[in-house]
């Protein structure tokens, strides 16, 4: 089980060695890190409590491709939430064959035929509280029934400043719903993630040549536009953020 120390009437987890994380010196300290080093930084703090999430989306290949120089395996995670374009599921196999990584593919225990019977097509309505629901049932809950399971103190993500409201005011490691969130891609840019990509040949999603600068579900993504870019393409326009990075 996962161990805890209590600050301001919060539980925060502790690191590999049983100690509370400084979190002030540790942001200070990770500032000063490139990426790999922000990831080498989070297994060797949490060990076996730390992980990777993704998405499998645009700009997804850059830190699995990092993950997979670490000297120690860390466990990758990928909410599947069984809408998501056959793109990217075929990017999926792609990619884990390419960088040689096993993937943890979790699913919310509610069928996508079940939800839909229960709640409707939640996506139709244009309603913000059913997109919450949505997001809630298929993302949110299964990802964190995999921290659960798995004992997870810190999760690293491919988060960008850039990216959206939320984002831009992120800290490199924060917490979020009782676990250290960390943010090795926090400072990368657009051009940045391209470069890389063409650096290590690595393969682009198959959606990002048909105007794709983002990709979720089949349902809520859409190329950009003259007037709909980045963000906006995502969720009908209604929202920026799925919820799994906002901290409650």
């Amino acid at each position: 089980m996962r161990s805890f120390s209590t600050i301001e009437d919060q539980f925060l987890p502790l690191t590999s060695k049983g100690k509370p994380l400084d979190l002030e010196d540790a942001q200070c300290h990770l500032t000063n890190l490139t990426t790999l080093e922000r990831l080498e930084w989070g297994l060797e703090t949490f060990g076996e409590g730390f992980t990777l999430t993704t998405s499998f989306g645009i700009q997804s290949a850059v830190c699995l491709h990092m993950i997979a120089q670490l000297k120690n395996s860390v466990p990758i995670i990928w909410v599947d939430t069984g809408y998501l374009p056959p793109e990217t599921y075929h990017y999926v196999q792609t990619l884990c064959e390419l960088l040689s990584i096993q993937v943890k593919a979790v699913q919310s225990p509610m069928s996508t035929a079940r939800m839909e019977a229960l709640y409707g097509r939640l996506w139709e309505s244009h309603n913000m509280e059913d997109l919450e629901t949505y997001h809630q049932i298929r993302k949110i809950d299964p990802l964190e029934n995999a921290f659960q399971m798995n004992n997870i103190s810190c999760w690293a993500s491919g988060v960008r400043g850039g990216q959206t409201e939320n984002r831009s005011s992120m800290k490199p490691i924060e917490l979020i719903r009782g676990r250290w969130s960390l943010r090795p891609l926090l400072n990368w840019t657009k051009k940045d993630v391209f470069y890389y990509m063409q650096e290590h040949n690595l393969p682009q999603h198959p959606l990002f040549d048909l105007g794709y600068s983002t990709v979720g579900d089949w349902h809520s993504s859409r190329p950009e536009g003259i007037e709909v870019t980045g963000r906006a393409t995502r969720f009908g326009g209604l929202k920026e953020e799925c919820g799994i990075h906002i901290a409650e």
